[in-house]
């Protein structure tokens, strides 16, 4: 039941906000590859992409007392670089290609049908702009999602698809330390299957998937910490101390408890190719929609609104990938800004929808217009 409702909840997100989608699909990507090369080692070059993605789906878990827990990543590859396991023993953790694409519901072929289809319905509506006929509302909406899907698809070409039955281990025996540090990289509990309350709970099938580099950037935070404290040891009393270290555990405590709205992969956020690269397909899907900027509405108002809420998109999902990490929690003046973007973002979304759905009581006609298509040669094809 929770796994169909996520896929209708991943389906409103990838209708409401394509691009988010789509930088979801960079950022697992991006883990994908980083997991691969910390792995490369351990593995003698073994491991690959779609083990990674398969990992970082949260498809391995391992058997507990309650049920089972995730193996998340960051797990998976310590347990390779302590010596726990052996690569070679991966196909009894059902992590063998074959596996994996057995279960995976992932079709090449109707991927590729699928580009074609799109890449073809694009190919007509720049045709029709070329001969100055114009596009329906829905049309130029439609046109709108085709660059965001596309890259999409690339990133997840390889990407397990549905796999409804996770690889379920047994865990290596380990020393009670050694187990104290594999559950403490556990990035996240509200995804294991234990039957709590927060993981039965029907809101969890909006909780964004947390990434790897979320746990490793609280990990810098407290070893920091840690170091600071180390290095006032000869110059503030051990009181003093404990308190900045408890204060510091109820900080981590917090910020797991917080609301988290977005947080961008770091590597990537602060890329100075691939970010501005991010941001321009971000903006893309509200800049695909002024194509309709002279198409005709059925009322004036209903046309200014349409250009405003495009343009509102635009802008303030640019403001909004400006914020590395934005959480509900106030933070000064900024967080106002960070906050009243996403919901600036959504009430256009839902006016340029509401717009698209206004316009069928009064078409233009000039859209069942045509052109004469025997001119070209690619319609042979």
């Amino acid at each position: 039941m929770l796994r169909r409702l996520h896929k209708f909840a991943l389906s409103i997100k990838a209708i409401i906000a394509p691009e988010l989608i789509a930088v979801e699909g960079l950022q697992e990507w991006s883990q994908a590859q980083r997991m691969v090369r910390i792995c490369a080692a351990s593995t003698r070059e073994g491991f690959k992409l779609v083990h990674a993605f398969y990992i970082g789906m949260l498809a391995l878990r391992y058997k507990t007392p309650h049920g089972d827990r995730v193996i998340w990543p960051n797990q998976y590859a310590w347990l390779l670089q302590e010596g726990l396991i052996d690569w070679n023993d991966h196909a009894s953790w059902g992590l063998s290609e074959e596996i994996i694409h057995d279960k995976s519901n992932a079709d090449g072929t109707a991927k590729i049908l699928a580009l074609g289809q799109v890449s073809w319905f694009a190919a007509q509506s720049i045709m029709r702009r070329a001969h100055m006929l114009p596009l329906s509302q829905l049309e130029a909406m439609t046109l709108s999602y085709i660059p965001l899907f596309a890259i999409t698809y690339l990133f997840w070409w390889i990407k397990p698809k549905d796999v409804l039955t996770p690889s379920t281990v047994s865990l290596p025996a380990m020393s009670e330390e050694q187990r104290d540090t594999f559950e403490s990289m556990a990035v996240s509990r509200a995804f294991d299957d234990e039957h709590t309350g927060n993981q039965d709970s029907l809101w969890s099938i909006w909780y964004l998937t947390p990434r790897v580099f979320e746990k490793e950037s609280e990990q810098k935070a407290l070893e920091e910490e840690q170091r600071r404290c180390e290095q006032s040891a000869e110059h503030g009393p051990t009181l003093i101390r404990l308190r900045r270290a408890i204060n510091l555990e109820d900080a981590m405590t917090a910020e797991r408890k917080e609301i988290v709205v977005a947080n961008w992969d770091p590597e990537l956020y602060r890329s100075k190719f691939l970010w501005p690269l991010t941001c321009l397909f971000g903006a893309s899907f509200g800049a695909l929609h002024l194509i309709s900027w002279n198409t005709d509405f059925p009322t004036s108002i209903e046309q200014w609104l349409w250009r405003a809420a495009a343009l509102a998109s635009i802008v303030s999902i640019l403001v909004f990938m400006q914020f590395e990490k934005v959480v509900v929690r106030w933070g000064g003046p900024l967080t106002l800004i960070s906050l009243i973007s996403p919901i600036v973002y959504l009430f256009s979304r839902v006016v340029m929808m509401g717009g698209v759905i206004a316009a069928f009581r009064a078409q233009s006609l000039a859209i069942y217009d045509t052109y004469v298509v025997s001119t070209y040669w690619i319609h042979i094809v």
